[in-house]
């Protein structure tokens, strides 16, 4: 009953899968949701509006305005509307147009009005699928937290068989009605979140620090937030902001600001995620002043090792409290994951490893292995942050349940 009451806004676009939204449309209103469709002037080519009306039980919207009477159609408040968009069959030409933010029909505009969780599926002949531009532009929206709903593998309407048919509509209803199960699979409970670097000042205008950007830090902000959770974010400095209204971002510098405010917000959070890139190490003395460069060319930093924000966590954790930690290696990954783990009283620890190339630091994508505190081990493929994200909160749903 997840699509019970939901409002489902439903794009059409000029490619032969179309016909099978009849069958989408009517499965959505047999399981309680209220249904809008936007179809693009080529759409109409493919299948009617008239059928999509009657199965909607709404007037099919495909101009800005009805030049008869001038009622004007806003894409502004269908996005307002929406709980969802669905946008199927996506073409090569309008999943272009998406990628790139051209607003040149009302689908589009409202495209890009939307503030709801926006699905895209797919469907074109297999060599369009497989060309790079048109993979680029399905990762650009995959990028940008839209839901892909994968082509399939079939028969093609051009007689070639190979990937690029649209997913049957059962998988499409389906994938929607999973997402709208699991949005307040975290509701009431509190995230704490540590994301991105620390800085460690050796002077006025130097630091050590790292490469660390914060992108997975904050999809997994992000992600916890959209399923229900009241998300704190420690921050170090980075160039990101959250979008989520249920998060509340405490912005830190160093690994002394960041372990106090990860200690202050522990003792109520449900849920720990460190995830941050602190530093082992600081300068113990900073110069007031910019340091200046001797004739000798050679200067030493004495170095301290900062306070370990995991270790003492996991000592004064509370029961009933989860705690996730991170590990980047670069040799003997697994078997340092698995002692760090251990050592600091996690619940599960996620891998990271700077040997996979694209992943890690500064990357949209990543590719993790998950260890519970047990052993077990969960491997996981090279997929986008937002993705990898998912997975890390469906692992921390499954442990909490």
């Amino acid at each position: 009953m997840s699509l019970q009451g939901k409002h489902i806004l439903v794009g059409v676009t000029g490619g032969i899968a179309a016909y099978k939204m009849a069958t989408v449309i009517r499965e959505f209103k047999k399981k309680g949701a209220e249904v809008k469709v936007v179809m693009t002037p080529m759409a109409k080519q493919f299948i009617t509006p008239l059928t999509l009306a009657t199965l909607s039980q709404n007037p099919i919207l495909v101009d800005f305005f009805d030049p008869e009477n001038g009622a004007w159609n806003s894409h502004v408040s269908l996005g307002i509307w929406a709980d969802a968009y669905l946008i199927a069959p996506a073409t090569a030409n309008t999943i272009g147009k998406m990628a790139n933010g051209i607003a040149d029909n009302l689908l589009l505009t409202s495209y890009l009005s939307a503030k709801c969780p926006v699905f895209v599926a797919p469907a074109m002949d297999l060599d369009m699928y497989a060309h790079p531009a048109v993979q680029k532009n399905i990762e650009t929206l995959r990028s940008r937290g839209n839901h892909i709903i994968d082509a399939e593998e079939g028969f093609l309407a051009s007689g070639l068989t190979g990937k690029g048919r649209m997913a049957e509509p059962s998988t499409i209803v389906d994938s929607m009605e999973l997402y709208f199960a699991s949005v307040n699979d975290l509701k009431g409970e509190k995230v704490l979140i540590t994301a991105g670097p620390t800085y460690e000042k050796i002077d006025p205008v130097r630091f050590i620090g790292n490469y660390s950007s914060g992108k997975m830090g904050y999809a997994l902000a992000e992600e916890c937030a959209s399923r229900g959770a009241d998300v704190i974010l420690v921050s170090g400095p980075v160039s990101l902001n959250p979008v989520h209204p249920n998060i509340k971002k405490i912005s830190v510098e160093s690994a002394g600001e960041m372990f106090d405010a990860a200690v202050e917000n522990s003792s109520d959070a449900d849920v720990e995620i460190l995830c941050a890139a602190v530093a082992d190490y600081t300068p113990a003395q900073r110069a007031d002043r910019k340091i200046k460069r001797e004739k000798t060319g050679e200067m030493s930093i004495d170095l301290i090792p900062t306070k370990d924000i995991a270790a003492h966590l996991g000592k004064i954790k509370k029961e009933g409290q989860l705690m996730v930690g991170f590990a980047l290696e670069t040799d003997n990954e697994e078997v340092n994951a698995v002692d760090k783990c251990a050592r600091k009283n996690l619940d599960f620890i996620v891998l990271n490893s700077l040997n996979n190339k694209n992943t890690c630091f500064q990357s949209d994508t990543n590719m993790i292995t998950i260890f519970d505190k047990d052993g077990s081990r969960y491997p996981y493929e090279f997929k986008p942050k937002r993705e990898v994200a998912k997975d890390i909160v469906d692992h921390i749903v499954e442990k909490l349940s």
